[in-house]
């Protein structure tokens, strides 16, 4: 079977890579034109996992990379190439995306709507008949922000909270039409809030919670650190005080993807939820702020009218605190009954948390020079 594989070095696309080598014995990358080092990117992320020894020096040779531009016509490919690249797939998994909650909505529409509409004119372009595997989110509910959201649920009657959700939405839309039109089946994946506890590290692919340890710098920035010693600066953020949010590890989003798209595909569109079976309180993410930066949060009913300039700052970041209201759930049934288990076991907590957005402790002086600790 020949796969291609969207968005492979992106922080959920790299486990997407190391799963489908697991199952398949090559793997084409569509990899962005002119981000330059896609092999490289994927070799390093094996190195820095340690997950090296899982595969031989042969790894490279599995790999095929293609240039491609998701927002263009034919991807950007000459005729020959794209021909060539269309009868050769057995399955398409586009997992490439712009996940940045407050850009611009044009932006977001042109990678995540037309992108996705280019990646489906090649599944339909190919001799092989290939089926789509298109991973979505499962905040393509919206600004739904109570009671349980189910699989085949896919409407805007509530709206959107960000740009970012409309687009996916949207991108959903495109699937469910392509596969009516040409009477195709098609995979439709939504996970949670992607998260990990492998450390940050430069050569990686940024963790999603750490946008939010970049929107805390930049506010400080603007209205001043508090002195060395002093007490943190209070941040009151509206919100739900019994507010949740699904945060699902990435290794087990991937394993959970493979595993449903390795299943033999019924006709139509198949929509999973890729989810945690037990939500983080919206406590735990403040407490993760408050490790991030010298702030203490308040979570308030209602935006303070007495707003200080850093409550105020936050209103640059309007995709992300509606979350603090959230208190919806995720229907996973379909996925449960297919694996016949709860997607993931791990806990997902505080500490799990900081291990993924905090960087790991420097080694001991004497382990870094070879020598053996002693007492003074």
């Amino acid at each position: 079977m020949h796969v291609a594989l969207t968005g492979a070095t992106g922080f959920l696309g790299l486990r997407l890579v190391r799963e489908l080598l697991a199952r398949h014995r090559m793997l084409t990358v569509l990899a962005h034109a002119g981000s330059g080092g896609a092999l490289h990117r994927i070799m390093r992320f094996y190195e820095l996992t340690d997950a090296a020894d899982e595969f031989d020096a042969g790894l490279a040779d599995r790999l095929r990379i293609v240039d491609t531009d998701l927002t263009q016509p034919q991807l950007g490919l000459s005729a020959a190439a794209y021909r060539e690249l269309a009868d050769g797939v057995d399955v398409v998994w586009h997992s490439a995306g712009n996940i940045r909650l407050d850009d611009d909505p044009a932006r977001l529409r042109r990678v995540n709507v037309e992108g996705t509409r280019n990646v489906l004119a090649l599944a339909a372009s190919g001799c092989r008949r290939p089926v789509v595997h298109h991973v979505s989110t499962a905040f393509v509910a919206g600004a739904r922000r109570e009671g349980v959201v189910y699989e085949d649920e896919l409407d805007d009657g509530h709206g959107f909270e960000n740009a970012y959700e409309r687009s996916k939405y949207e991108a959903e839309l495109l699937v469910r039409a392509w596969a009516r039109e040409h009477r195709r089946p098609a995979l439709v994946l939504r996970p949670g809030i992607l998260v990990s506890d492998v450390p940050p590290h430069p050569e990686l692919p940024e963790h999603p919670l750490q946008f939010i340890d970049d929107m805390l710098q930049t506010l400080l920035r603007g209205v001043g650190r508090p002195r060395a010693g002093g007490a943190p600066l209070r941040l009151r953020l509206a919100g739900h005080p019994r507010g949740h949010l699904n945060l699902m590890p990435v290794e087990d989003t991937a394993r959970v993807m493979v595993e449903l798209g390795a299943r033999e595909r019924s006709g139509g569109v198949e929509t999973y939820h890729v989810v945690h079976g037990h939500d983080v309180p919206i406590g735990t993410v403040t407490a993760v702020m408050e490790r991030l930066a010298p702030v203490r949060v308040e979570v308030v009913a209602q935006r303070p009218v007495d707003a200080s300039p850093l409550e105020a700052a936050t209103d640059l970041y309007p995709g992300f605190t509606p979350y603090l209201h959230h208190r919806r759930r995720y229907d996973d049934t379909r996925v449960r009954c297919a694996l016949g288990a709860s997607p993931s076991r791990r806990r997902v907590d505080l500490p799990y948390l900081l291990s993924g957005v905090l960087p790991p402790p420097p080694e001991p002086a004497s382990l870094l020079s070879g020598g053996s600790a002693s007492l003074p």
